[in-house]
């Protein structure tokens, strides 16, 4: 049995490389590639790919923002997600929003085809040091609102245009960064703000 395959990434190196690596195997035919979230729903939606193979970052949505509109439509594919940023929390994101197989980009050839094999079979598959990092960052401690500004902060942002942004007042946003900023046991902001992006929590 052919298993079809959609390829999304937005490098167009890494894209074509996939491609062609895997039209090299006997079961598995490449039947549509996108360069950017948008292009992988639509192509998606079109071929109706037994797996879909998504790159985590791209334009548009990201790996797991198509995997979740995947998931609304009730389409058959499995998707897969590959990405070169291993942070723990994406790990749980991924899961959550209904991927079968997260992997780093620097898996071998064979290795990525046996585990569209798994996943096309029903299988799930977690590459065992991505989830060891997973488990050793363990859940976030932030509520959603304490994320939201804390995410906001990532840039270097004043907490007046925080404010602005998230809608809400300045005292409050200064209280959600300092209970932020406790739990993370960071200190300040943007301590706390990169010490969360590490983990995946923003």
């Amino acid at each position: 049995m052919m298993i079809t395959v959609v390829v999304a990434d937005d490098e167009r190196l890494l894209r074509d490389a996939l491609e062609a690596i895997l039209g090299l195997e006997r079961d598995i035919e490449v039947v549509a590639v996108a360069a950017d979230g948008l292009e992988a729903v639509a192509q998606i939606n079109r071929y109706c790919p037994d797996v879909a193979v998504l790159d985590l970052q791209m334009p548009g949505k990201d790996g797991i923002e198509v995997t979740e509109a995947v998931r609304e439509s009730s389409a058959q594919t499995n998707c897969m997600i590959l990405t070169s940023h291993a942070r723990p929390g994406y790990l749980k994101h991924a899961l959550e929003s209904g991927a079968r197989a997260f992997i780093p980009k620097s898996t071998s050839a064979r290795t990525l085809a046996e585990i569209i094999r798994k996943v096309h079979a029903g299988q799930r598959y977690v590459d065992p040091e991505l989830s060891a990092e997973a488990i050793a960052a363990g859940d976030s401690p932030l509520t959603s609102r304490e994320a939201e500004v804390l995410a906001l902060a990532v840039d270097g942002a004043t907490v007046e245009d925080i404010a602005s942004r998230a809608h809400l007042s300045v005292g409050t946003v200064r209280n959600y960064l300092s209970s932020a900023a406790i739990k993370l046991d960071a200190p300040n902001r943007h301590a706390a703000a990169e010490r969360a992006y590490e983990r995946g929590w923003i």
